[in-house]
Order: structure tokens, then C-alpha cells, then sequence
């Protein structure tokens, strides 16, 4: 069983769904948790979900501080680092789970409504992870579990805009995990399905029981651990299953310079590989060029 006793975690977006189901979690597995979640207009602080979810936490037996920072805000990661260190004296887990959509077409929506799902649902996750960043690699110990989806991977209609944010979300870990691996900072990507306020219009409601949040929280728990062997991955999680993501490559093929068609084409056929880093995909396809053109790369 995932062990985090004396850890202290961030969790965003904590107050309902998916990041309620993370801070129960971590908590029953003995980390101290500050729970986010903004304020909604005319509350009061004890009304919040993030004050809730902390009672919830304490009347369990654990420890739990409410935070209402708004991730999209430059400022809040800081603040939550801070309010974490000051509260529960200091700071070893992230997960970055708020997010927001409000699909419509690319031709109908306003570059002020892109811009809201995108501070939201990336920036909240680079607020928090670069606020965090100092501390955990000072410390040379952290665990980051940042927050994607299924958008960010194949795309949907009318999601262009947090298509784009979770896409950007997986090139962020990925490059965090390869700059945290000599300090034994993990960072990996979650791409949750759960039944929730988000997602509730788009499953039948027969669903709610498979897809309870709760059933992604194990996964999100040993990745917040010491026993998590794995960086820079992105795993798709619902209703007891998981699933490995990756982005790839096919190898290299000469290029048909009369017919560029042909030659993407067969690309279309061939397997796809994967990469550690953009500097390893370069060097292979150095290799690569001198098999297919002999000559032409230094």
C-alpha cells in the first residue's frame, strides 16, 4: 500500500471530482494536504469546497489545510507553496488538477474564452509546478503529477482550446521530468476520465458508478510516492484501467521529391516509435539520413 506518511502535497482544483477523490486519498495514505479550490462569488470561507474537503480530511483523522488561491492567477503558485511550507511546514507533492472547458468551434469562440480555459488549464499547472519547482529540486526529493486529458492527445471538435492546453501540459512535464531526474523529482502526466461536473453532460448517467474519481486516486497516490520508479510519463486513467501514452515517430523515409505524396503516404503504414528526448529523435534520424542519403548530414 502507498505510503506517505510525513509528505506534505499540494492538490488544485481539490474542492469536488477528480481533485476531492486525490486529496481523500493522499491523506488516508498519511500526507498532510493543502487543498485548492477558488472561491465562488458571495461564499464564505467555512461554505467553500476546499474548506469541506479539508473538514472532510480532518474528521478522518488527518491533517489538511483549505487554500483558495485562483491558478490562473501568476501569483497563486507561489502562494500556495508558501501557504503549504508556512501551514504544514513543507512541501513534497504536487498535483495540478484544476482545469476548465467550455467547448464550442474554433470560428465561434473569442480569443477572451481561449484565453480563460488556457490560463486555467495550463497556466495552472505551470503557476503551481514553477513556484514548486525551487523547493523541490533544493530539497532533491519531489513528486509532480500534472494534469492533461484525451483532448490534449488526439484533439476533439470544438475543443481547440483545451486541446491545446493539455498539449502544451505533456511537452511541460516531459521537459521537467528530463530536468529533475538527477535530483529525484518525478514528473508524470495524468489524463484522468472521471464522472464529474465537467464531464457529466458528455457520459450517460449509468456511467457515474464506473467512472467514480475515486478509481483514478490509486494511480495519482503511488505516483506522489518514494516507490515511484517512472518520470516523464503520460498515463490515461478511468473506471480500473490504465492506459500508457506516448508520442512517436516512424523511421525515415527518402523523400520523393517529384511526388511528396507518395512518400507521406507510405509513412501513414509504418510503426511508430518513441524517444526519451528531442535530442535523441535528432540523433536517430542523423542516422537515419546517412542510411537513406548517404552523405548529406555532417
Amino acid at each position: 500500500m502507498t505510503d506517505l506518511r510525513g509528505r506534505v502535497a499540494i492538490v488544485t482544483g481539490a474542492g469536488k471530482g477528480l481533485g476531492r477523490a486525490y486529496a481523500l486519498h493522499l491523506a488516508a495514505r498519511g500526507a498532510q494536504v493543502l487543498v485548492n479550490n477558488r472561491r465562488h462569488p458571495g461564499e464564505a470561507d467555512a461554505d467553500t469546497s476546499a474548506a469541506r474537503v479539508a473538514e472532510a480530511i480532518r474528521a478522518a483523522g488527518h491533517q489538511a489545510e483549505p487554500d483558495w488561491s485562483e491558478v490562473a492567477d501568476p501569483a497563486s503558485g507561489l502562494a500556495m507553496v508558501e501557504h503549504a511550507r508556512a501551514r504544514l511546514g513543507r512541501l513534497d507533492i504536487v498535483v495540478a488538477n484544476a482545469g476548465i472547458d467550455a467547448p464550442t468551434s474554433f470560428l465561434k469562440q473569442g480569443m477572451a474564452d481561449f484565453r480563460r480555459i488556457f490560463d486555467t488549464s495550463f497556466f495552472g499547472n505551470l503557476h503551481l509546478a514553477h513556484a514548486a519547482w525551487p523547493v523541490l529540486t533544493g530539497q532533491g526529493y519531489g513528486r509532480m503529477v500534472l494534469t492533461a486529458s484525451s483532448a490534449g492527445l488526439h484533439a476533439n471538435h470544438g475543443q481547440s482550446a483545451y486541446s491545446a492546453a493539455k498539449a502544451a501540459v505533456i511537452g511541460l512535464a516531459r521537459s521537467l521530468a528530463i530536468e529533475g531526474a538527477h535530483r529525484n523529482v518525478r514528473v508524470n502526466v495524468i489524463a484522468p476520465y472521471g464522472f464529474s461536473q465537467m464531464t457529466a453532460p458528455y457520459m450517460q448517467p449509468g456511467m457515474a458508478a464506473a467512472f467514480d474519481p475515486a478509481r483514478v486516486a490509486p494511480l495519482v497516490g503511488w505516483l506522489c510516492s518514494e516507490a515511484c520508479d517512472v518520470s516523464g510519463e503520460v498515463l490515461v486513467g478511468g473506471a480500473g484501467v490504465v492506459r500508457r501514452a506516448a508520442t512517436g515517430e516512424t523511421a525515415a523515409l527518402a523523400l520523393d521529391a517529384a511526388d511528396p505524396a507518395a512518400t507521406v503516404h507510405a509513412l501513414a503504414g509504418l510503426p511508430v516509435r518513441s524517444y526519451p528526448s528531442a535530442n535523441d529523435s535528432f540523433a536517430e534520424l542523423l542516422r537515419e539520413i546517412d542510411a537513406a542519403v548517404p552523405g548529406v548530414s555532417p
